[in-house]
Parts: C-alpha cells; sequence; structure tokens
C-alpha cells in the first residue's frame, strides 16, 4: 500500500487508530472455543465490528506463533480476510525480525509475499545489511523500532552515544539506506516527550505509536509532538479494545471502546485542520 492511500483513509475515517490483534486463547470468549479456529473467529468478529473506525490492523506475530501449525493458520486465514475483505486498511506484522541479509530477506519474502502483509517491524541492531532487504519490495514498509513504550527501552535506546543518543543514532543512520522512503519508525506513546526532537530528524516519516491507553500514553501529547502535515502517526492499541469484554457482545463493546478513540482522534484531527 501507498503512503498516500494510507493518509487518504485518515482523513476520510477521521482516524489514524491501529487496532493491535493480540489474540490470546485465555482471553478469548468462551463460545468461540467451540469454533475450528477460535483464533480466526475472534479476530473476524473484532474486524466485522471496527474496520469503519481504524485505519490498520497489527497482529502480533507471537500470539499466534505460541499455538504452532493452529496459530500460523489463524495468522494466515486472518491476513487474507483483511486484504479480500478490507482493502483499504493498512496491515502490520509485528514480528520484530530482523537479521543478516539473506535470513532478513526470506522474512521480507514471507510476511510480504506469501502472507502479503503491508508491513513488519523490525529490529535495528543488527545494522544496514539487515535492515535494507524488507526495503527492497515494492509499496512495502519497514516500521523501525526507535524508541519503544517499555521500561527496559532505557536500558540502552536512550544512552548516550557520542552526543547523541543511541534511538538518535537509529534514526539519523536509516535515512542513509537504500529505499529509506520506506521506513516507518515505532516510537512510544510512553515517550510522548521525546517527539519533538524526533521530528527535526525525521519530520515526514510516519511513527507507529503504541501505549496508549493501557500503558498509560497520552494521546493529545502524542498528537502535539508527533503529528506533522501528512498527520503522520498510527495510534495502535490493542488490550484496551480487544479485551474490553469476554462477553457474548464482546465485538460491540469492542466497537465502542474503537469509537470513544477514533472521536478523540477527531478532534485532535480538527485541531490542526
Amino acid at each position: 500500500m501507498k503512503i498516500e492511500h494510507l493518509v487518504e483513509q485518515i482523513h476520510k475515517k477521521e482516524s489514524f487508530l491501529c487496532i493491535g490483534l493480540d489474540t490470546d486463547l485465555d482471553r478469548v470468549p468462551a463460545h468461540l472455543l467451540k469454533e475450528e479456529s477460535p483464533i480466526f473467529s475472534f479476530n473476524k468478529a473484532i474486524i466485522d465490528a471496527t474496520h469503519h473506525l481504524c485505519v490498520a490492523y497489527k497482529p502480533n506475530v507471537a500470539f499466534y506463533e505460541a499455538y504452532g501449525a493452529m496459530g500460523w493458520e489463524a495468522l494466515r486465514k486472518t491476513i487474507e480476510y483483511l486484504n479480500d475483505n478490507y482493502p483499504e486498511l493498512f496491515t502490520i506484522a509485528d514480528a520484530k525480525r530482523g537479521d543478516i541479509g539473506n535470513t532478513s530477506y526470506r522474512y521480507a519474502k514471507a510476511f510480504f509475499e506469501d502472507l502479503d502483509f503491508d508491513s513488519i517491524t523490525v529490529a535495528p541492531y543488527m545494522g544496514r545489511d539487515s535492515v535494507e532487504p524488507f526495503l527492497s519490495f515494492d509499496n512495502k514498509h519497514t516500521i523501525l523500532l526507535a524508541l519503544t513504550s517499555n521500561e527496559g527501552a532505557y536500558d540502552f535506546q536512550t544512552k548516550l552515544v557520542g552526543e547523541k543518543t543511541l534511538y538518535e543514532e537509529v534514526l539519523k543512520t536509516s535515512r542513509s539506506y537504500k529505499n529509506s522512503q520506506n521506513l516507518m519508525y515505532v516510537v512510544g506513546a510512553t515517550k510522548a516527550s521525546y517527539l519533538a526532537d524526533i521530528r527535526k530528524i525525521i519530520p515526514d516519516s510516519f511513527l507507529l505509536v503504541p501505549g496508549v491507553g493501557a500503558q498509560g500514553g497520552s494521546l493529545e501529547e502524542v498528537c502535539k509532538y508527533g503529528m506533522n502535515r501528512d498527520v503522520g502517526i498510527l495510534v495502535n492499541s490493542s488490550r484496551g479494545i480487544i479485551y474490553a469484554s469476554s462477553g457474548n457482545n464482546f465485538e460491540t463493546i469492542a466497537a465502542e471502546k474503537a469509537s470513544e478513540l477514533r472521536d478523540k482522534m477527531a478532534l485532535e484531527l480538527k485541531k490542526r485542520a
């Protein structure tokens, strides 16, 4: 998917919401466990109830890998359902891959060609030759981990490397990678105070922002410091939406939670219109 199409969807829906499909069988409503593929049945219900409120979905691959072949089949069915029925939506494989060049290329083929995701999250620690294979695919996007929302981010990401922090070095160096126009970046909502400086380095790139809601991040702060002329942010919410209820009407409650967040986003967009 081209970024221009994503921007168009954001303005059309007045939403920059990404819904994380971190589907855990321990939290799926009991009545779905009788289904042939309870993970897919849960995802399908969430997607059908919320697709008009968001612009992206982000399955976290670990929640599917944990169930072996059954989980991978559910992931495949989920991405096929999205691509077949809601092709306007941006899809993110939250896989956090990254390895030596030939291995990264195989990861890229798996998620971009076989599963046909629009994007994948990638760890930058191994450098240029571990990232550029992902960037070589047309109209596919690599979302580089820059400054994450977890507490352990301070272990390395904010440490000084000379006069710059490590995450700033990641941002700056990655701009020199071949096909860097296909890069997006993860910046946690719990690190919103850093966004002004981040935007000085990557003013035009899209940011994937987890951590609003359950992790305590502020949507208003993220928008204030993170938005650019193309909006430039996708705010992810997972648990706060998909697990808002465990009852038989779980998808209705999920849609209500998504709608509440979308309405706040619409207000933020109007402020900057």
